[in-house]
């Protein structure tokens, strides 16, 4: 029985055809992977479906009958739920709470709080999620945060739910759990549409695929029995690519950056503890682990935007300490884990944000050289492959991948000699991982030394030649990749295995 039905679904926004005549549907108790690259057209008929948009043609369909979906009550009426790649959740409320929300219980007029827990609980148990509800949700893994953003859309009868890069964040384990809670609602019947990029997990929790590719619907409802990964991505980007191939350096050189005893305090909570370690000159060495553990204070106090308690810190034998602009000049790139906030000015242009941090290179007698400044951001446009047709159009209107490769561009063309990259293919598609991923290698290859911070295990591990393992703002383990299988890094990024490999 067919629970979703899309038909002719056009989306026309200026200057981009971002659905062209889409078809798609979903089986009842099915679940779906929905495949694409960024800009492919995913995110835009899932808010389509979920009422946060509305196109320009075509009709939708939810078990037999006709609707016309105008905001995400509507959807939600309907059976359909959303689980948003950032939750949608308020830090400083319980569990319950956030469950609840709009749909309070109530005595008389007053919330009634003792019954909405309690029937929270009983659905938390239900479904083995093991929370609690009086739990204050800033207090949360990410992966239990989910299960309340799961919770929601059950609350609420969903009976549809749609899951926006779902294990982005999650450990091996809270993967493995997931996939548990998923498998459980689509024997109730529940159908399930998920919107990733981890072709892997796509072939372990899908019945069926569907590829989008530039707006248009290249596969639909394809049977994922004798799916590879490889052949996912060639649907996705037309053309075979190159994923998760190890090359180990061969000219791993003298020590560029020595860190000793990095240690910082906040609101009396130590945050990074003794941190240190050295990277060489040609090396990968990746750092693993949850965020939340230290990772983001680090690369800041790496990089000059924080000021740690102790800070010990050398570049080729000289001490290195003060402002941002002081860590560029030393020649340290940097490429931040959150492009919105610390990589890029989306409301600027793709012109301005290439030369953020830089401008100083691009004054004559103290004003910007516009002729200068538009002649290196066009190179730059063909050389990293930046889909946009000039440079003067704003970073808000590029797809996560082509975003990312703006702020890669800008940090790669300065020529760096150390590189601090943090999460560098969050959210970006296939073409784009296997570009960003090429050109590490490549600058690592002629003698870079990169520091790599990222969740994305198979990440860390086919990239890095050497891998530490951070956990509560200390490194508990440290070797090759080849020493740590998935789920021991898993059990090492929670804390269940300590220092010396021994269980907490």
């Amino acid at each position: 029985m067919v629970v979703v039905e899309m038909k002719n679904i056009t989306k026309q926004y200026p200057l981009v055809l971002a659905l062209d005549h889409v078809d798609f549907s979903l089986k009842k108790g099915e679940i779906l992977s929905l495949l694409g690259e960024n800009g492919a057209g995913k995110s835009t008929l899932m808010k389509i479906l979920y009422g946060i948009c509305k196109a320009d043609e075509g009709e939708i369909l939810v078990e037999g009958k006709k609707v016309n979906l105008r905001t995400p009550k509507q959807a939600i009426d309907l059976g359909i739920g959303m689980v948003h790649q950032h939750f949608m959740l308020t830090p400083v409320l319980s569990v319950t709470e956030n469950i609840v929300v709009g749909q309070e219980p109530v005595n008389g007029i007053l919330f009634d709080k003792a019954a909405a827990e309690k029937e929270v609980q009983e659905m938390i148990e239900r479904y083995g999620f093991h929370i609690s509800a009086s739990q204050i949700v800033k207090e949360l893994s990410v992966g239990e945060q989910q299960k309340v953003e799961i919770l929601k859309a059950i609350y609420r009868n969903a009976k549809i739910f749609i899951l926006d890069e779902p294990t982005a964040v999650l450990t091996p384990q809270e993967v493995e759990e997931l996939f548990h809670i998923l498998r459980r609602l689509k024997a109730a019947g529940t159908s399930i549409i998920i919107i990733t990029h981890k072709l892997k997990e796509t072939l372990e929790i899908a019945d069926s695929i569907s590829v989008l590719r530039d707006g248009r619907m290249i596969e639909s409802g394809v049977s994922t029995i004798g799916a590879t990964p490889d052949s996912l991505a060639q649907m996705m980007v037309g053309r075979e690519v190159e994923l998760g191939i190890r090359r180990k350096s061969e000219c791993v050189g003298d020590t560029r950056l020595t860190v000793r005893d990095i240690t910082l305090k906040e609101k009396g909570r130590t945050v990074l503890n003794h941190v240190g370690f050295e990277l060489k000159r040609g090396e990968i060495l990746g750092i693993a682990g949850i965020e939340g553990n230290g990772q983001t204070e680090l690369i800041e106090c790496l990089t000059g935007i924080r000021n740690p308690d102790i800070l010990d810190m050398e570049k080729d034998g000289e001490k290195i300490s003060g402002k941002p602009k002081d860590f560029i000049r030393k020649k340290i790139g940097h490429i931040p884990e959150d492009r919105m906030t610390r990589g890029l000015i989306l409301e600027l242009s793709i012109l301005d944000n290439l030369i953020l941090g830089y401008q100083d290179q691009f004054q004559n007698r103290g004003i910007l050289d516009r002729k200068k400044i538009r002649s290196f951001s066009e190179g730059l446009l063909k050389e990293f492959l930046i889909k946009s047709p000039n440079s003067v159009v704003k970073c808000s209107a590029l797809s996560g991948g082509n975003q990312q490769k703006v702020i890669i561009a800008r940090v790669f063309s300065e020529n760096p000699d150390i590189i601090i990259v943090a999460q560098p293919t969050r959210g970006v598609d296939i073409g784009a991982i296997e570009y960003i991923h090429d050109r590490l290698l490549k600058l690592r290859d002629e003698g870079k030394a990169i520091l790599l911070i990222s969740a994305d295990l198979d990440e860390v591990k086919n990239l890095s030649d050497r891998l530490m393992v951070m956990y509560d703002g200390e490194i508990v383990a440290e070797g090759e990749p080849a020493d740590f299988d998935d789920m021991q890094l898993g059990l090492l990024m929670t804390g269940a295995v300590g220092k010396g490999g021994q269980r907490a």
